[in-house]
């Protein structure tokens, strides 16, 4: 099993401490984002087999499923070779910074996480799901 992480500590957070570590899978093609932070916590998981993403907000109790924007996020590969170089340490990545992305979320629970994969089922099962859709940049401006 391929499987590469790194941890980011940052204790220079008003108030507090943090840390997030970022674990890439290529032989099941997932990516995991730990973001440890108090009650501020939660996990994030991308399914590249599937094309979804989810968020689990611990104090909140709750996920959050959305369909992956391909053109805003790395590719598993990219991700990969930027945790083995730690670029995604203190400076973060060079160049420019990532496009902002709005979500809308439904308030209706998801019933059936089957759809989204067995890593995302994992994560979710037993927590109110929630799916999010992408807000495209053209219907925010006009809002």
């Amino acid at each position: 099993m391929k499987f590469t992480s790194i941890d980011i500590s940052n204790n220079g957070n008003s108030g507090g401490s943090g840390q997030q570590s970022v674990s890439v899978n290529n032989e099941h093609n997932i990516a995991n984002v730990d973001s440890n932070n108090g009650l501020d916590s939660w996990n994030g998981l991308w399914d590249y087999n599937t094309g979804f993403a989810a968020i689990r907000v611990f104090h909140k109790k709750a996920c959050i499923v959305h369909r992956m924007n391909k053109d805003a996020m790395p590719s598993l590969q990219a991700l990969d070779a930027m945790v083995k170089e730690n670029k995604l340490q203190s400076e973060g990545p060079e160049g420019p910074p990532p496009k902002g992305l709005t979500y809308s979320i439904n308030p209706d629970k998801v019933n059936n996480l089957d759809k989204f994969g067995k890593s995302i089922v994992g994560m979710c099962k037993g927590v109110p799901t929630y799916m999010a859709e992408e807000i495209q940049e053209s219907m925010t401006s006009t809002l």
